[in-house]
């Protein structure tokens, strides 16, 4: 050995002067890298106060959590749809770029989103998708498509006048007594918004006396602009409301009559008995509020929102890695395969896909890594009472350290849990590399 260092006395300078240039940067990884993963491992032996060694009591604790299940169940759905349907769009986006005009203008759009942090773009997912449609653009794009299918009411939300005469009943507004055919019944209405009254409104009127066989009335809008009139009485001013569909019910629940209300507000229903008593009644189909949208930010989608705004952000990330191996592709591999009969579906998932394998890897494996650690979109877009569905490890160790629980042994056994999940899928990642780099 020393034979050797003194016929090769350069090789020992080498080493030193190699070590010299390594070792601020082996420092700066013990500190920021070694020293926090052996501190952590160490730290959840101890109690939350870090006084009392426990042992794997925190390992326990953890995995008889219910909190902590969800947050694994939901990391299990998080790898198993993020990174598939990212990498899936990636690869179909790549394909299309080489097939439309303005590619890069497609380019620029798909991945615009990731120069959005993940805070900004938990803060407009979760306006996008509100439950009222006023404020979620998501809910108000399937309010407008529902409408067009299944009209809303006339006047939501209306409903009478109290001590007047009338009652709402289930959503209905009915006469408080039974009515006899002869008689006049008037329904006074409020909280009708006056954007809701049709343009076609006119002043309400009094409804002339009805024949034997016949009960008329008027409903109208018991508000006069500006103030003033009496309440439960047509004065100048009030308008009625027309359109509203105006039953007469008998004694056995069965609709003896219907009509519906004139620009005044003025109804008659005819061909009733002379000597029976009904209840006259306008159903809850005209005061229905409609399709008020869907609870996307409820427990039951919420997870399923926040992997919409994940895939969002990353499918371009996924589009520009795969469009760059692509780029590398022989076409004459493609174009022997036409050439030989097959079809471009048959080229894409026999040809394409296969020679872009090692890439779609690399892509997939990177993605799983991310989501893993997944912790400001989970943070953010979740209002407080979905937290709990929505929740992976990385922000139950958040919570459990610093969101108020305080407890940093258990917040330290989550993190080593969240580090043997990451670790094997690094070193595979690694191993590819150094693979594909000696090839």
């Amino acid at each position: 050995m020393s034979g050797d260092r003194r016929r090769n006395p350069g090789r020992g300078r080498a080493t030193v002067l190699a070590f010299g240039f390594l070792l601020p940067a082996l420092v700066v990884l013990g500190a920021l890298v070694v020293y926090p993963i052996v501190y952590t491992v160490i730290r959840s032996t101890y109690s939350a106060n870090g006084e009392t060694f426990v042992g794997f009591g925190n390992y326990v604790a953890m995995f008889t959590d219910a909190a902590t299940f969800t947050a694994i169940r939901n990391n299990v759905i998080w790898v198993l749809v993020a990174p598939a349907v990212c990498t899936a769009l990636g690869l179909l986006f790549a394909v299309l770029m080489e097939r439309i005009r303005w590619a890069t203008v497609f380019k620029l759009i798909v991945f615009m989103p990731m120069a959005v942090s993940m805070l900004a773009a938990g803060v407009i997912f979760r306006t996008m998708f509100q439950e009222s449609p006023q404020l979620g653009v998501v809910n108000a794009a399937a309010s407008a498509i529902h409408s067009v299918f299944s009209p809303t009411s006339d006047y939501p939300g209306a409903r009478p006048r109290e001590g007047v005469g009338v009652e709402a009943v289930n959503e209905a507004i009915v006469t408080s007594a039974d009515v006899s055919p002869g008689e006049t019944v008037g329904f006074p209405l409020i909280a009708i918004r006056a954007d809701n009254v049709p343009a076609s409104a006119e002043q309400a009127r009094t409804a002339p006396t009805p024949a034997s066989d016949q009960i008329s009335g008027t409903v109208w809008l018991d508000v006069v602009p500006g103030g003033g009139g009496t309440q439960g009485r047509i004065d100048q001013g009030k308008k009625g409301l027309p359109g509203l569909r105006v039953e007469a019910v008998d004694t056995d629940g069965k609709v003896a009559a219907a009509a519906t209300t004139d620009a005044s507000g003025r109804f008659g229903l005819s061909g009733l008995d002379p000597g029976a008593a009904y209840r006259v009644a306008l159903p809850a189909s005209n005061f229905g509020e409609g399709f008020q949208g869907v609870s996307w930010l409820g427990s039951s989608f919420i997870t399923g929102v926040i992997i919409c705004a994940y895939v969002w952000i990353w499918a371009g990330f996924a589009m520009v890695m795969i469009a760059s191996g692509l780029s590398a592709v022989d076409r004459s591999v493609l174009e022997a395969a036409r050439v030989d009969g097959a079809n471009e579906w048959q080229v894409f998932t026999r040809v394409t896909a296969p020679m872009l394998t090692p890439v779609l890897t690399v892509v997939f494996v990177t993605l799983v890594v991310n989501v893993l650690k997944i912790f400001d979109l989970v943070y953010v877009i979740p209002p407080g009472e979905s937290k709990p569905a929505a929740n992976v490890i990385a922000v139950q160790m958040w919570t459990v350290s610093f969101g108020g629980g305080s407890d940093q042994g258990l917040g330290s056994a989550l993190a080593v849990l969240l580090l043997v999940l990451v670790l094997p899928v690094m070193i595979s990642n690694v191993r590819r590399f150094r693979q594909q780099g000696g090839r």
